[in-house]
C-alpha cells in the first residue's frame, strides 16, 4: 500500500485483527489492512511512530492463558505482551500504546514495516480489535 513518505505532517496506520477471519494460532501475525482505508497497513523505513491506540470490539478468549504483544519494529514494541483476561484485551473499549507521544516512548522503524501481533502461550478462540498508530 503507497505512503506518503518524506512529508512532516502526522500519518496514521491501522491494523484490523479478527479471529474468525485471520485465525488464533501461537506466532506473530500481519494485521489486514482495514477495508476503508486507502493507505493500507504499512509504515515506511525510517518512520517515528510517536503514539495510538487498539480498539477492542469483542474480547479475545482462549482455551489457556494466552498472551498477546502488538507489534511494528519488534516483538511488544506497542505493548508488551499482556494476558487476555486483563487489559485492553478482556473488555470492548480503547487503551493506549506503549508510544505516548514522549520523545522516550517512541518507536523508530528499521525497515518497511506493517503492525503485527505476536499470540503466545494457547491460541486465542474469539475476539475482534484494531491497531491504530501516528507517525512521521
Amino acid at each position: 500500500m503507497p505512503t506518503i513518505e518524506n512529508t512532516r505532517r502526522l500519518k496514521e496506520a491501522k491494523g484490523e485483527y479478527d479471529v474468525v477471519v485471520d485465525g488464533g494460532a501461537i506466532g506473530t501475525l500481519t494485521l489486514r489492512a482495514s477495508a476503508d482505508d486507502t493507505l493500507g497497513n504499512d509504515i515506511p523505513r525510517g518512520a517515528v511512530i510517536e503514539g495510538g491506540y487498539i480498539e477492542v470490539e469483542a474480547a479475545l478468549t482462549s482455551g489457556g492463558l494466552a498472551t498477546v504483544a502488538a507489534n511494528a519494529d519488534g516483538v511488544g514494541d506497542l505493548l508488551a505482551a499482556a494476558a487476555i483476561g486483563g487489559v485492553p484485551w478482556s473488555a470492548p473499549g480503547r487503551q493506549s500504546l506503549l508510544p505516548v507521544f514522549t520523545g522516550a516512548s517512541t518507536v523508530k522503524t528499521t525497515a518497511r514495516r506493517s503492525l503485527a501481533i505476536s499470540i503466545a502461550t494457547a491460541a486465542l478462540t474469539a475476539g475482534r480489535f484494531r491497531v491504530v498508530v501516528f507517525y512521521r
